[in-house]
């Protein structure tokens, strides 16, 4: 091994140990804290007073104890996912404190902190390995890779048919209402965009195929004109980050910086340049800290102000539960909130949705535990990968998930599509990397 190499590899696990991931855990509470903050000049619906902040201070100072938990929890499909959703639900508890929206709010900020743990708690500590009873070989997996390829091609080039517009991200939302796909087209979009693809990047990007991963980013890319979602203009340029990320980091110290290193920037950006949000780094500000990160939080306080006044679901939101049973709303939850509160389509989690709206504040963290024993499989079906694989291959679906719905994302998104890949794929795959790596390695030296 090079000096240059062991001295990275020093740097990366002297940065995994428990003191900086401790030191690095405390910091990324902070940054939420102060990034929503700014979020709360530019979005009316998130206030904030100075009045009231010592009271958010203890609250997000006594909510921090758990993020201890992934200092001492080691890496997993479900510490990639925990994190995210600490994250959202350490903004709402923030929120709250300052919401001018009415609802039991000591109450609500109980369930969501306690939703959390037990959501935590099987995301974070159930393992075990599934007994792998169908797995392929190297070759026949080569060729799943293949076909992954040919059905994504042909996905893109049917949704093509439907809509193709060339448009920049600012005017997305002048056609995007107007776009409609087939069931099955829907379905195969998600499929592809948010698993299919990803999960081919991560092989052939951690197998040395470089010129193929850049074909998967491609056909990612070719999403953004069909689907006109910021989401897919987004996608390639994240993988690429979190693949940079997990070559220089820790699985762990990866997923912790994937979400604080670009919250920083965009709240160093804001503060440096005072730019308006229609300038680039007002831009870079509104897509990272307010959408990808502070409206999934918001969105929790929203849901509390509705539910708290009108009837719960108890799941009827779920398509294949509707015309089973009575439901109070028949328009999507998100076309439900858009009307109530002229934000937009608001889309939520599974805190949200199958928490708070299906069951209400009292019952909702029985939800987070059922939800995170479902996620857990992912755990379980990647037991055995190399931990950059399972954080390239899940690169987006964290984001997904702080979005929409665990039904939504387990099906649309296609996160139990990943299980299923996760489960069938050869463990023998990526050994073979390494040692024929270790054997060149030996040879050059040798040389």
């Amino acid at each position: 091994m090079s000096a240059p190499s062991g001295m990275i590899n020093d740097l990366r696990s002297r940065l995994d140990s428990k003191t900086a991931l401790t030191v690095l855990v405390l910091l990324h509470n902070a940054l939420t804290c102060l990034s929503l903050i700014k979020v709360a000049t530019f979005q009316y619906y998130i206030s904030f007073s100075v009045d009231r902040l010592w009271v958010a201070v203890i609250v997000a100072a006594g909510f921090s104890v758990v993020s201890l938990l992934f200092v001492v929890a080691r890496f997993s499909f479900g510490y990639f996912v925990g994190f995210y959703f600490y994250t959202m639900i350490l903004g709402f508890l923030w929120i709250e404190v300052f919401s001018h929206y009415s609802y039991e709010q000591v109450p609500a900020g109980i369930s969501a902190a306690l939703a959390l743990v037990l959501f935590l708690l099987p995301l974070l500590f159930v393992k075990a390995p599934l007994r792998q009873r169908i797995a392929l070989s190297n070759a026949l997996f080569q060729h799943l890779l293949t076909l992954i390829l040919a059905v994504s091609a042909i996905t893109i080039a049917v949704a093509a048919t439907y809509n193709f517009r060339l448009v920049s991200v600012a005017h997305i939302y002048d056609y995007r209402d107007s776009i409609e796909f087939p069931a099955a087209v829907r379905y195969l979009t998600g499929w592809v965009s948010s698993t299919l693809l990803p999960f081919a990047f991560a092989c052939y990007w951690l197998l040395g195929h470089r010129w193929r991963a850049g074909l998967v980013l491609i056909l990612l890319l070719l999403f953004y004109p069909i689907t006109l979602t910021k989401f897919a203009f987004f996608t390639p340029a994240w993988l690429i980050a979190v693949a940079v990320l997990s070559r220089l980091l820790e699985a762990r110290t990866a997923v912790i910086a994937s979400i604080f290193v670009p919250m920083l920037v965009g709240l160093i950006l804001i503060v440096v340049t005072g730019a308006p949000l229609n300038s680039v780094p007002g831009r870079y500000f509104d897509i990272v800290n307010i959408r990808m990160i502070a409206t999934a939080s918001s969105a929790l306080d929203i849901y509390n102000n509705f539910f708290s006044s009108h009837p719960l679901t108890w799941f009827c939101q779920i398509s294949v539960l509707k015309p089973l049973m009575h439901c109070p709303y028949e328009a999507q939850l998100s076309i439900v909130m858009q009307d109530a509160y002229d934000l937009g389509k608001l889309n939520a989690s599974l805190f949200a949705t199958e928490g708070i709206a299906s069951v209400g504040i009292y019952l909702a963290p029985l939800t987070a535990l059922a939800s995170g024993f479902v996620l857990a499989l992912g755990n379980r079906a990647s037991a055995g990968l190399p931990p950059r694989f399972i954080l390239i291959s899940a690169g987006v679906l964290p984001h997904a998930l702080l979005n929409v719905p665990l039904s939504v994302a387990m099906i649309t998104h296609g996160a139990a599509l990943l299980f299923v890949l996760w489960y069938v794929v050869p463990r023998s795959l990526f050994a073979e990397k390494r040692s024929s790596n270790g054997e060149r390695s030996r040879s050059g030296t040798a040389g």
